[in-house]
């Protein structure tokens, strides 16, 4: 399935997150402005998003202090 261009931009957000194993109250702000940017989450944004969510449960990926 290709990616749409929204969900291209927040899966290399996502993806730098996962990389470092931790995200910035901002950077996690932004995912979420950019998410709902268009006035919908499509399929492969709600994946990505949840995705994200389930790694910041998990502790795999650490929500730091800006």
């Amino acid at each position: 399935m290709k990616l749409s261009a929204d969900a291209r931009k927040l899966r290399h957000v996502i993806e730098k997150a996962m990389d470092d194993h931790t995200i910035t109250k901002s950077e996690y702000d932004m995912i979420i402005h950019q998410a709902l940017d268009d006035g919908q989450i499509d399929k492969q944004e709600l994946a990505l998003l949840k995705e994200l969510l389930d790694m910041i449960a998990n502790k795999t990926i650490k929500v730091m202090k800006d």
